[in-house]
């Protein structure tokens, strides 16, 4: 698998990943719109020209907030996320970010393993933030600049 920014030719395939892993997913066009956005940060792992996953992350300043990490159901406990995000962090970093944040469902402990294991530790909890079912969102944080 490599690791390599979003492009159009990816929009359809993480489109589709979007619409199995969410409830409500991003479309190809609010997809389309990160891609013009230099402030942003996404890539998808890719093999064989089949996309296998995607992350992305939205910056303001030198704070990052990730707003999706989504695998395909198949491509599962592969190792998929884990790369994904050690390329957005090394991309933060020299983007000289201070830190990445990112949500995720209290239940969901596959995920909430992966984020620890990447570095991220539990800073907050979102009383409610979560839909079809309401949950609590954890907010988890992967500081990238000491004194932060």
């Amino acid at each position: 698998m490599t690791v390599e920014p979003m492009a159009e030719r990816h929009l359809e395939a993480i489109a589709a990943i979007e619409r199995v892993c969410f409830h409500e997913p991003w479309s190809v066009g609010a997809l389309r719109e990160e891609l013009d956005n230099p402030n942003n940060l996404f890539f998808v792992g890719v093999r064989e020209d089949t996309v296998l996953g995607y992350v992305g992350c939205q910056t303001v300043l030198d704070e990052g907030y990730i707003t999706n990490v989504a695998v395909a159901p198949d491509c599962r406990r592969q190792g998929v996320a884990a790369a994904l995000l050690a390329e957005l962090r090394r991309h933060a970093e020299k983007k000289a970010l201070s830190f990445v944040t990112l949500e995720v469902r209290a239940s969901n402990e596959p995920a909430i393993a992966l984020y620890t294991d990447a570095g991220y530790v539990q800073v907050g909890t979102r009383r409610n933030f979560y839909t079809h079912p309401t949950e609590d969102a954890l907010l988890m944080t992967c500081f990238l600049k000491e004194n932060v």
